[in-house]
C-alpha cells in the first residue's frame, strides 16, 4: 500500500505520519510518500498532476492547509481562501486522474454557521452565516468537502473528509501573531512566568466555550475513518456523500481554559480579560454521535494534552521561539 500524506510537516500531518510509521515498524506493508512545500508547490496545479502520475498512490491524506487564528485570519483572508483552494482543488482532481481511489481530506469545525445548533451535527452544514472572521477559510473547506462529494457522486470513488475541532499538540504553531489560542496562551503564560508578570490580559470576555482535541487523538481519528469498510463509512454519511466530525464531545470556556494553562505554566498572576477584542464564535461543540457510532473515541484528556505540549515546548529551541 503506497500512501501519499500531503502536509507531513504539519501538526496534524506529522502525527498522522508518526502513527503510520508505527503500523510500518509493526509489520504493515506500507510505502510512505512525502514532500515537503520546496519539493512540490501543493498550489501549482501542473506540479501535482505530475508528482500524482510519477508516484500513483493507492492512498492520499490531504492534510496540507494554510491555517491560523483569529488574527492571522483576519490579516490574510486572500491567502487563506486563494492557498486553500488551490490545494484542494489540486490535490484532489490530480489523485482521480492519476487513478487513486481512496482519499481522506482534513476540514475544519469553522464550516458550520456562527450560530449553528450545539453541539454541531453534521447536517448544519450551509444551513447559516459563517463568523466573519474565518469566513475565507471556512469557505475553502467547505469546497473540500463538496469536491469530495462530487467526485464521489461522478466518478465513483471513495473521498472522505473528517472535520475536526479545535486541535493541539507537540508540532503545534507558537506564533505570538498568528497562532490559535491554545499555543498562544502556553507561550504568553510561559514567558509572562519567566518574566515576572503581575498578570496576562485574554482576548475578549473570556466566555466563549471551545473543544479542544489532541493531535494524537485527531491522527487516530483519521486513519480509523480512512480504514473503515466503504459500506460503514456510508452508513453514516448519507451513502458517501457527506462528511464525519471528530471532537472529544466536552468544551470549556477560554477563561477556564487560562486557568487551566496558568496552572499547567506555573504563572501566579492575575487573569484578565479585554472585551474589546473580538471574541468569535460563542461557541463550538462538535456532535460526535456519528464516529461515537462507528466505533472511536478520544483518549487523551485535556489536562494531560496540555502538560504534554508544554513539555514539548519547553524543549524546543527557546531563542527560536521568542524570534518568531
Amino acid at each position: 500500500m503506497k500512501i501519499y500524506v500531503a502536509g507531513h510537516r504539519g501538526m496534524v500531518g506529522g502525527a498522522i505520519l508518526r502513527q503510520l510509521e508505527a503500523r510500518r515498524a509493526g509489520g504493515e506493508d506500507l510505502q510512505l510518500v512525502t514532500r515537503t512545500s520546496a519539493e512540490l508547490d501543493l498550489t501549482n496545479q501542473q506540479q501535482v498532476q505530475s508528482f500524482m502520475q510519477a508516484e500513483g498512490p493507492d492512498q492520499v491524506i490531504l492534510a496540507a492547509a494554510k491555517v491560523g487564528g483569529i488574527v492571522a485570519n483576519n490579516s490574510y483572508p486572500a491567502q487563506f481562501i486563494y492557498e486553500n483552494l488551490m490545494m484542494e482543488c489540486n490535490v484532489i482532481h490530480a489523485a482521480y486522474e492519476a487513478g487513486v481511489k481512496q482519499l481522506l481530506q482534513l476540514g475544519s469545525s469553522c464550516i458550520y454557521p456562527k450560530l449553528a445548533a450545539q453541539p454541531m451535527a453534521e447536517d448544519a452544514l450551509l444551513t447559516g452565516v459563517l463568523e466573519p472572521t474565518n469566513e475565507p477559510y471556512a469557505i475553502a473547506k467547505i469546497a473540500g468537502i463538496k469536491l469530495c462529494e462530487s467526485y464521489n457522486r461522478q466518478y465513483g470513488v471513495d473521498y472522505r473528509s473528517v472535520m475536526p475541532t479545535n486541535l493541539y499538540g507537540p508540532g503545534d504553531n507558537f506564533h505570538p501573531d498568528n497562532s490559535h489560542v491554545l499555543p498562544a496562551l502556553i507561550r504568553r503564560f510561559h514567558l509572562a512566568k519567566l518574566n515576572g508578570d503581575a498578570s496576562v490580559t485574554i482576548w475578549g470576555s473570556g466566555s466563549p466555550r471551545r473543544e479542544f482535541l489532541h493531535v494524537d487523538d485527531m491522527a487516530a481519528a483519521a486513519l480509523f475513518v480512512l480504514d473503515l469498510p466503504q459500506a460503514a463509512y456510508a452508513s453514516e454519511t448519507q451513502e458517501m456523500l457527506s462528511h464525519i466530525n471528530v471532537g472529544c464531545g466536552t468544551d470549556i470556556s477560554i477563561l477556564e481554559l487560562a486557568q487551566l494553562v496558568a496552572q499547567v505554566t506555573g504563572f501566579e498572576g492575575e487573569i484578565l480579560t479585554d472585551p474589546s477584542k473580538p471574541d468569535g464564535t460563542p461557541r463550538k461543540l462538535m456532535d460526535v454521535t456519528r464516529l461515537e457510532r462507528l466505533g472511536w473515541n478520544a483518549s487523551i484528556e485535556l489536562n494531560d494534552g496540555i502538560a504534554e505540549t508544554y513539555q514539548w515546548f519547553l524543549q524546543q529551541d527557546a531563542k527560536d521561539l521568542r524570534s518568531k
